[in-house]
């Protein structure tokens, strides 16, 4: 029996390349519980009643974001109370807290259960959809081998200090709309066709550079890989199954400016598309602990 069992929500979005995508890393040591989204007033069971594919798909019909709602602070304690019966203790990774509730209700129900024989870390991740994945997935790998919580705990803590991720944007819609940038600059930034840059750091969205074409896109993504000396994990996220022209592009350019490792593509989930919409890209990394 694994000691640790590590939960999470389906914001987390498992990053393994999209050919393997129905892979589950060790399954018997990691539970995901099903955000519910509510597009145009119909609520889904996120990769129950519909698949992420789909569900990008309706969101990208949408004039404003879906509403996402997090598993329930009854959903969490109804879990944990089931898996402390089997586990020395349970490992609760989340998103932001500035992009989702998931861990504040984590947490209300973490404290119902405190002092008892299993303790329940909850952990606020910093960060969302691919790199919350990333970050279980080094977890689930961790759990099979460490035992001693206060070690796991610091491991984990110190993975989700190095993950990054950039996005080039396209549509500045749900940018405006979630107030990432202001009416006047997302109504000047549609006329001019200008494209932000997004990363996710310290929990939140922010706008870091613009761009005006699909070329200097390409070229500020592969200066942001190059920066690392070293990743343990890198990934192409965007909306769609099928690579897109911009993917594409930045992996031949990936292929010669980094030819010593690969960079397979991923899709990213309704939470990351609730902030950024549906027509961006991006690139989501771990940096190697050294």
């Amino acid at each position: 029996m694994v000691a640790f069992h590590i939960v999470t929500d389906s914001s987390a979005r498992l990053a393994l390349p999209y050919s393997a995508r129905t892979v589950q890393p060790q399954a018997a040591s990691l539970t995901i519980l099903a955000n519910r989204i509510e597009v145009n007033g119909q609520t889904y069971r996120e990769d129950i009643d519909i698949t992420s594919e789909d569900l990008l798909k309706l969101i990208a019909q949408q004039s404003v974001p879906p509403k996402i709602h997090p598993p329930t602070s009854e959903d969490f304690l109804n879990l944990y109370m089931h898996l402390a019966k089997k586990h020395e203790a349970i490992i609760s990774l989340h998103p932001s807290y500035q992009l989702s509730a998931s861990s504040y209700n984590a947490r209300q129900a973490a404290q119902q259960l405190a002092g008892t024989s299993c303790p329940i870390v909850v952990m606020d991740s910093g960060t969302l959809c691919v790199g919350l994945g990333i970050l279980v997935r080094y977890a689930v790998q961790l759990a099979q081998n460490e035992s001693h919580l206060d070690r796991f705990v610091q491991q984990v803590r110190g993975a989700s200090e190095r993950v990054y991720s950039l996005y080039i944007v396209d549509s500045l819609e749900f940018l405006e709309y979630n107030r990432i940038v202001s009416p006047s600059r997302a109504i000047l930034g549609t006329i001019l066709g200008i494209k932000p840059l997004v990363s996710l750091e310290q929990g939140h969205l922010q706008v870091v550079e613009k761009v005006r074409t699909r070329a200097q896109a390409v070229d500020r993504l592969v200066e942001f890989l190059v920066e690392f000396v070293d990743l343990e994990e890198a990934f192409i996220v965007q909306p769609r199954p099928h690579l897109s022209e911009t993917a594409r592009l930045l992996q031949d350019r990936l292929a010669t400016d980094v030819p010593q490792r690969q960079f397979p593509y991923t899709l990213y989930g309704a939470t990351l598309a609730r902030w950024i919409g549906t027509d961006a890209l991006g690139v989501v990394v771990l940096e190697r602990d050294f």
